[in-house]
């Protein structure tokens, strides 16, 4: 090929990406870059570990039905360790250095808080897959996982009810920051619009990485002979390994003081021994145990991956409710920009509305068109012998996320 044909063919490729139209030959030849951005270390690695591993399985997927555009998507993966304040420096290494268009990361709402001023200033775009504490909502941000009314209220309603127990007083047992504070701010003002008095709530915080939840357990059993005593546990991280075992060591079962928990899901109950454990109860919008052809191609893709790529402990490979959220997120991503023909933050932020996704909890969920929340079922489950869950209720239909809790400033901003 002589040099002035190369010539003319470079023209023509730049006169078509001017007039914003791309061959699929021309538009192949780049990459789409995704920052992975979780703890593969520290405190929180217990949890985000597989957020990574899930998030590099959907990226394989999409890229084998031929990627994003025509592109093919290139994961840029960074390891915060844990660190909150480290969190906003690799972020905005992936945004401004790896000029990567979307983010996909944080479990810890300290963590989102870190972040949330480099995606501002930066106007680029996070994908947040964890259950959090609402009384947030960012243009830069996109929240896959549960507001409060999708998850703490049901399960506090749930255990309030005679099917779960008829509670009358409550342990509210969490990590020390912003997310178990502001949860536990939400339901102890829910708790006493449902009459249950100030001293009937026990409230207690422990740091990040604590290990000795001997003393804790016992108060909650002294507290307990008080009436029927249900715990909510908003421990995040590893943390949740040595109070389910102290719980165990305690002799304190199920049927004595229920525990629901919004942190814990099958990959925390990998490292523990679930036997004593049996009946003790989380709330999530997703479980591995959900029964429909959507999970079960999801649960055995993720099997299959983790044995393809002998990630550690492969054998026992298990899904939950912010895989799952990763996943989904991942999806509507990939719809946003396909429909806004552009990776531009803008044009996929208003793409976004709207969509909707056959998702493996078993409805079809959907973007609302003004939160940047997602429409989600609510579960209930009970832990099972083998770490799985056993669903003990739902409701009939995705709910709507509310941001802003009418438990707290009447549902307004504050």
């Amino acid at each position: 090929m002589n040099r002035r044909l190369v010539l003319k063919q470079v023209t023509a490729a730049s006169v078509l990406a001017m007039a914003g139209w791309m061959p699929q030959s021309f538009a192949a030849e780049g990459t789409i870059k995704v920052g992975i951005l979780h703890s593969l270390s520290g405190t929180m690695a217990i949890s985000e570990t597989a957020l990574k591993d899930v998030a590099l399985m959907t990226i394989d997927e999409i890229n084998a039905a031929g990627g994003v555009m025509g592109k093919k998507l290139e994961p840029v993966i960074v390891d915060p360790a844990s660190n909150w304040p480290l969190f906003a420096e690799k972020a905005r290494g992936l945004i401004s250095q790896d000029k990567v268009s979307v983010v996909f990361g944080c479990w810890t709402s300290v963590s989102r808080k870190s972040v949330l001023p480099v995606f501002k200033e930066l106007n680029s775009l996070l994908f947040y897959p964890v259950q959090y504490e609402g009384q947030e909502l960012e243009k830069n941000v996109f929240y896959t996982g549960a507001a409060p009314n999708q998850q703490a209220i049901p399960a506090v309603e749930y255990l309030m009810s005679e099917d779960g127990g008829s509670a009358k007083r409550w342990v509210l047992l969490g990590t020390d920051y912003v997310y178990p504070r502001t949860t536990n701010k939400i339901l102890r003002a829910f708790l006493l619009s449902k009459g249950v008095k100030e001293s009937d709530i026990m409230e207690t915080y422990t740091p990040f990485g604590h290990s000795d939840y001997q003393t804790i357990v016992a108060n909650v059993k002294a507290f307990s002979q008080g009436g029927k005593t249900a715990v909510v546990s908003t421990i995040n991280g590893d943390s949740n390994v040595p109070f389910y075992k102290e719980l165990g060591n305690a002799g304190l079962k199920a049927t004595d003081v229920p525990v629901v928990a919004f942190s814990v899901g099958e990959e925390e109950l990998r490292g523990v021994d679930t036997k004593p454990l049996v009946g003790q109860m989380a709330a999530w919008n997703y479980f591995q145990s959900l029964k429909n052809p959507v999970n079960d191609k999801f649960v055995a893709q993720y099997k299959a991956y983790a044995k393809a790529k002998n990630l550690p402990n492969y054998a026992t490979a298990v899904t939950n409710d912010p895989m799952e959220a990763t996943y989904v997120g991942m999806h509507m991503w990939k719809q946003a920009v396909e429909k806004a023909k552009s990776t531009d933050t803008d044009k996929v932020i208003a793409a976004m509305s709207g969509q909707t996704f056959a998702a493996p909890d078993g409805f079809t969920i959907k973007m609302d068109e003004t939160n940047h929340h997602l429409h989600k079922p609510v579960y209930i489950g009970e832990v099972q012998a083998d770490g799985q869950f056993k669903i003990v209720w739902k409701t009939k239909a995705p709910v709507q996320a509310a941001p802003w809790s009418p438990f707290v400033n009447g549902g307004k901003p504050e």
